[in-house]
């Protein structure tokens, strides 16, 4: 009661939320994890965050920050800590056109973002499925990538400055507009990944860019991964570099959607091993202003290349976006790919990087080694594919704790002999605490903990997530 009291005598009674006013709080969107908070705040403004850290502090209580709770890794459960919720620190501070960024605070909506981008002229180019709901704080958090990745970078690539509370309650004010900084250690980039274990992101400047004048975009089928490389290639060859989105689905993902969302329909009347869908983005005006016969340049320039590999025989079938509608269609069929995947059980869910080229190297094992060890089993896989990040996730015949990890095992093999990662893009949270154990460099955890004791001494902020005891 001392510690409820403390925190509604600091951001209001109303912003303390205890008992079944937490519901939502305590459990992940996915179901996967549920916890049991000692109270939830929800400060307004960093002042507040600081007054909340400075209160759970003096009570020695653990400390989760939340913000729209879209993760896939359980970076938010807690048993007995105090979670901050930054959903009321939702303010968009600044949008500066000429310098081309955003001030936002954490708890701004990435949709937002994009809204008050394109209200200037301009975009934010952190983009995937969740957007509608995930918040700035938690994408820098779990170092966020998504579909843009290939052209933007991830999250931690779009950030100039952070605001951070740390674990005393001190304010550490980094929010640069600077490109080059080279005034001692870079702190930001400590804090964007780090899922709240050093302290809580309260606001940030983001980069933005031109918003596009054209998009191209096409769904096609191709024999094989190592095929839809020399496609890539070609195409950043033929546009300069300005593919932003380079996605692969299997046929078994084309079938599942086919079940779970027949509405969407599928681009083909069949369903091909490997589909791809590319998408190609321009500001020029030259190659976005449809000539007299009303084609775009650029549209142009994809359904050349697209003819040249369906001639080489690399390329079996092609579907191009002649509409913002089609595009849209498109892009529905991946982007449900989470929705797609609910009711699948048991689940044992990855999300690795290898190098580009290894991908396909990859699948082949995955699946040997799998049927191998749990004969029956069934996947499930999305990779964007132009970054070699693979979702991969393995349904086992029984749900068997010690059966789940040899998967996971399995699969962190695989990615090791190939010189990937077991952590691509959703964070380590909860669920890759095992990977971290197995596979993480030991100086390198040996370094993490000890800038955690630093910033962290009593070891309250978000406790037992990313690194293994």
């Amino acid at each position: 009661m001392a510690l409820t009291d403390d925190l509604a005598a600091a951001i209001g009674a109303g912003n303390v939320l205890t008992e079944t006013e937490m519901a939502r709080y305590a459990r992940d969107w996915m179901g996967w994890y549920e916890g049991a908070p000692v109270a939830v705040a929800r400060p307004g403004s960093t002042d507040e965050v600081s007054a909340c850290l400075k209160i759970a502090a003096a009570h020695r209580v653990a400390v989760v920050p939340i913000s729209g709770n879209t993760g896939l890794v359980g970076g938010t459960q807690t048993v007995g800590g105090l979670m901050i919720s930054l959903e009321r620190m939702n303010r968009i501070r600044a949008v500066k056109r000429e310098s081309k960024l955003v001030v936002a605070e954490a708890g701004v909506i990435l949709s937002r973002l994009h809204e008050a981008a394109e209200a200037e002229g301009l975009y934010f180019p952190l983009w995937f499925g969740a957007r509608g709901s995930a918040m700035l704080g938690g994408a820098l958090s779990t170092n966020a990538g998504g579909s843009n990745v290939l052209r933007y970078g991830s999250t931690r690539g779009l950030c100039l400055g952070l605001e951070v509370v740390l674990a005393d309650g001190r304010v550490l004010n980094l929010m640069s507009e600077l490109h080059k900084d080279n005034s001692g250690y870079d702190l930001k980039n400590l804090f964007i990944g780090a899922e709240g274990t050093l302290g809580i992101i309260t606001a940030a400047v983001m980069k933005l860019i031109p918003a596009p004048r054209a998009h191209a975009t096409a769904v096609l089928a191709v024999r094989s991964l190592a095929d839809a490389l020399v496609l890539l290639n070609r195409m950043q060859e033929a546009t300069g570099g300005r593919v932003e989105a380079f996605e692969f689905m299997p046929r078994t993902y084309s079938e599942r959607l086919q079940v779970v969302r027949p509405d969407l329909g599928l681009p083909f009347d069949h369903i091909p091993e490997i589909t791809i869908l590319i998408e190609v983005a321009t500001t020029v005006p030259s190659e976005a202003t449809p000539d007299a016969m009303g084609e775009v340049p650029l549209v142009a320039v994809l359904e050349g290349v697209l003819a040249e590999m369906m001639e080489a025989g690399l390329i079996t079938d092609a579907v191009l976006a002649r509409s913002e509608a089609q595009r849209r269609a498109i892009w529905a069929r991946r982007e449900a790919a989470a929705e797609i995947a609910v009711g699948l059980l048991p689940e044992v869910d990855t999300d690795v990087a290898v190098p580009l080229d290894k991908v396909e190297t990859f699948l082949t094992e995955a699946l040997k080694r799998l049927e191998a060890l749990d004969p029956g089993a069934r996947t499930l896989t999305v990779a964007h594919l132009g970054d070699g990040n693979l979702h991969f996730a393995a349904y086992p015949t029984r749900d068997d704790e010690r059966l789940k990890d040899k998967v996971k095992e399995m699969v962190e093999d695989i990615v090791a002999e190939l010189g990937g990662s077991f952590s691509a893009e959703h964070g380590v949270g909860l669920s890759k605490l095992p990977s971290m154990r197995r596979r993480k460099d030991p100086v390198a955890l040996d370094v993490m903990r000890a800038i955690k004791a630093a910033l962290d001494p009593q070891g309250r902020m978000n406790p037992g997530k990313v690194i293994p005891d």
